[in-house]
């Protein structure tokens, strides 16, 4: 056969190629001495043979890959990373972080890890390969975790080869405010030398919070403590109802929780309670003074008017005094001729030394009023002789006034009238300054003393 014969019969008739059937061919270090590449079969991932040895591009990972005889093996450069953007996460935000990463051999289909320190990984939940140095990994904020910062950065291609740069990212969360926002609470007139508000802020890292006045005004008088947040001091007094707002930052490192506040500060307040009732104590308070009255005494009742010698009653006795008044009512006048005294004044309802109750524990407070004392009864007429030998007959006692008291905080008792003025002439003057007043009578019989002022609780906050 000639060697063209033999070349024919070799081709196959369909397509000139030489079938594998017709060749019983093997190379032994085959050396190519070209200078453009030898060229090896190229396909997709599906297209992998199997047997071992065999080494083709894999044109969709865009590799030079072996086979082993198990698993194909890309043969590839590693990548390096060099540097990430962002070195702090706040996990309590919300939302996403978006990471830039710089490198180099960063491969389509290469993906991002976040290593934290205990092998607590996760991947970015999407990855952009910007180029070959250059990544755009994003992640859930929530997915780093205080407890395995600082983060590493791990970065692998599809070839396996991977780089990664450990203890990158820390995660530092902003403060969180513990007390609710809005009014802090009331101040009275009573509590203005003891105002005490609180105001907390927690961290989740621990880091230490400084507190800050970011706008508006406290109170005046009262100040910020910048290491607890606590706002206390002795504000000011005020002519009307004063509502001071404002807005504090509470910082930890370099992350701030801002939040707004408000303190209302109460103009004095004095309630007069003149009978006997349960006071409720209002929201808030803690303290006051108080002051109590309890009922004068009633006046002492007027002579009787006396016979010839003596024709005219004697003044009724002074009403007793309210508490803490030395005086009472005055005494009442001598009567006519023939006619009985004029009735002594009932006492006035003066007040003791003013006190301070704590009502911090109390919502309600029983208070008891005194009422004035009943006036003496005037000396009834026994008649004289026309030498005058016989005086009129005295009066009687004015009752004491009653008790004023405060719940168990205190109490003052109620005054007693002064004894009667005999059934002799007795000039006092009236007295217009108490309340009591006396009850005229006619005749020959003495008039009875006046009723005692009554009693009074003051309290004041």
């Amino acid at each position: 056969m000639t060697k063209a014969r033999d070349l024919a019969d070799l081709l196959s008739a369909s397509n000139g190629k030489i079938p594998s059937s017709r060749l019983d061919v093997s190379f032994e270090n085959i050396s190519d001495t070209g200078t453009e590449g030898t060229k090896v079969a190229s396909g997709t991932t599906a297209q992998r043979g199997s047997t071992a040895g065999q080494i083709r591009h894999n044109s969709t990972t865009g590799l030079v890959e072996v086979f082993d005889g198990s698993s194909f093996k890309s043969i590839d450069s590693p990548p390096t990373v060099t540097a990430v953007d962002v070195t702090e996460v706040d996990s309590q935000a919300g939302g996403n972080q978006t990471i830039v990463i710089t490198g180099t051999n960063f491969a389509s289909g290469a993906v991002v890890t976040f290593v934290g320190n205990s092998a607590a990984d996760f991947d970015a939940s999407t990855v952009t390969i910007d180029s070959a140095t250059q990544i755009t990994a994003v992640s859930p904020k929530a997915s780093f975790l205080n407890a395995q910062e600082p983060y590493g950065i791990k970065v692998q291609n599809v070839s396996g080869l991977f780089a990664q740069l450990s203890g990158q990212i820390n995660v530092d969360s902003a403060p969180t405010w513990s007390t609710a926002s809005g009014s802090l609470g009331s101040l009275y007139d009573s509590m203005r030398s003891s105002a005490s508000f609180s105001t907390t802020a927690t961290d989740l890292e621990g880091d230490t919070i400084v507190y800050s006045l970011q706008s508006g005004s406290l109170p005046s008088g009262l100040s910020l403590n910048t290491s607890t947040g606590a706002i206390t001091g002795t504000a000011s007094a005020v002519g009307s109802d004063t509502t001071s707002s404002f807005t504090l930052r509470a910082t930890a490192n370099s992350k701030t929780a801002d939040r707004a506040f408000s303190i209302l500060v109460y103009a004095p307040v004095t309630e007069n309670l003149t009978s006997s009732q349960t006071w409720n104590v209002p929201t808030g308070l803690t303290s006051a003074s108080v002051q109590l009255a309890g009922g004068g005494g009633g006046g002492g009742g007027g002579g009787s008017g006396g016979g010839c010698g003596h024709p005219s009653g004697g003044g009724g006795g002074s009403g007793g005094a309210g508490a803490s008044n030395s005086s009472g009512g005055n005494s009442g006048g001598g009567g006519g001729n023939y006619t009985g005294g004029n009735g002594g004044h009932g006492g006035g309802s003066n007040f003791n030394s003013a006190f301070t109750v704590d009502l911090s524990s109390t919502t309600s407070v029983s208070v008891t009023v005194g009422a004035g004392g009943a006036g003496g009864q005037g000396g009834l007429f026994r008649g004289g002789s026309e030498g005058g030998s016989n005086g009129g007959r005295g009066g009687s006692n004015g009752s004491g006034g009653g008790q004023s008291s405060f719940g168990s905080f205190g109490s003052t008792s109620g005054s007693t009238s002064s004894f009667n003025q005999s059934g002799n002439a007795n000039n006092g003057a009236d007295d217009t300054q108490n309340q009591g007043g006396y009850q005229p009578s006619t005749g020959f019989d003495g008039r009875v003393g006046g009723t005692g002022g009554a009693g009074k609780v003051v309290i004041t906050y």
